[in-house]
């Protein structure tokens, strides 16, 4: 007989199965997307108190005034959490984006709508100011590569369209000066919401607007201190109330919970909520200042929270 050959004695391979993580279950991603949205429609609501609380401002402050002494206000309030949370600094390659966040959304948002107001309701530069999700949707699509479907283009495009019908009936079909300022704003402002979602998805949204106050302080603080000295003041408790919010509450808070939303729904998506902005505002101009309600309001609320429903269920 012939012994067994060892060459038929193979060792036994041990087989390792990866250890691979679950993701996110649907569940768990539909929460997480209904909370991003809820933190923007949050911002949107601070967002649409700014008009009359500005117009409040302006009844003690000049409009120079205003806007500085919001931005040293906001700028000291972020500040203060940033150094009591000791968060460091963001690093070299987030500067230059925090200065597109803090040059939009600081200082030229807010300096051309209160240069605005000067000559123009409320209720007129909210409906204005409408355009906004379409522009920040824009500028998104070309600064972040974003591709949002044709469905969402199509209900973004309605929405803006039923805005800019609105804007057009309440001003005559005849543009003013304090048009051209809105339209500024409203470029400025959609480049600093593109930087700031996209700033907003490597740090932390309230960091991002903390640090963009912090950057216009040395900036200011000499400004307000010049406004003052060459601008007459006459606190009321209307101005002083409407100053106190859009520094804490638009400047601050609004954009902490928006920027936060931006980073968790996505910018394009976002932004279409803004489109009941304006008729917040209406809502507030008529609650707050006594404006007069145009009887179009209520159609055009229902276009455009329309619009907003199939924009928050198009895919991007």
């Amino acid at each position: 007989m012939k012994p067994e050959s060892s060459a038929t004695a193979r060792p036994a391979i041990a087989v390792s199965t990866p250890d691979v993580s679950p993701g996110p279950t649907p569940d768990a991603a539909q929460h997480r997307n209904g909370l991003g949205t809820l933190l923007a429609a949050l911002g949107v609501v601070a967002f649409s108190l700014t008009f009359p609380a500005t117009a409040w401002g302006l009844e003690g402050f000049g409009p120079w005034t205003l806007v500085a002494v919001r931005s040293v206000l906001a700028a000291l309030i972020a500040g203060a959490c940033l150094l009591a949370l000791r968060v460091p600094l963001p690093a070299r390659r987030h500067w230059a984006g925090l200065a597109v966040v803090a040059a939009g959304v600081v200082v030229g948002f807010p300096l051309l709508t209160t240069l605005a107001l000067r000559t123009s309701t409320t209720s007129h530069a909210a409906v204005v100011v409408g355009l906004l999700p379409l522009t920040t949707a824009l500028l998104s699509a070309l600064r972040m590569g974003t591709r949002p479907s044709r469905t969402f283009w199509a209900a973004a495009g309605a929405g803006a369209a039923a805005v800019a019908v609105f804007t057009v009936q309440q001003s005559g079909g005849v543009l003013t000066s304090a048009d051209l300022y809105l339209f500024g704003a409203l470029l400025v402002c959609a480049a600093g919401y593109t930087e700031g979602g996209r700033l907003a998805r490597v740090m932390p949204g309230w960091q991002v607007i903390g640090w963009a106050l912090v950057c216009c302080l040395p900036l200011g603080v000499p400004a307000a201190a010049l406004a003052l000295a060459h601008e007459p003041v006459e606190p009321t408790a209307h101005s002083v109330a409407g100053l106190l919010w859009v520094a804490a509450g638009s400047q601050f808070l609004g954009l902490v919970v928006w920027y936060r939303g931006m980073a968790v729904i996505g910018v394009p998506k976002a932004s279409q909520l803004q489109l009941a902005q304006p008729l917040l505002t209406l809502v507030w101009s008529v609650l707050l200042l006594g404006e007069h309600l145009a009887p179009a309001a209520p159609l055009t609320a229902a276009a455009v929270l329309i619009c907003i429903a199939v924009t928050q269920r198009a895919r991007g």
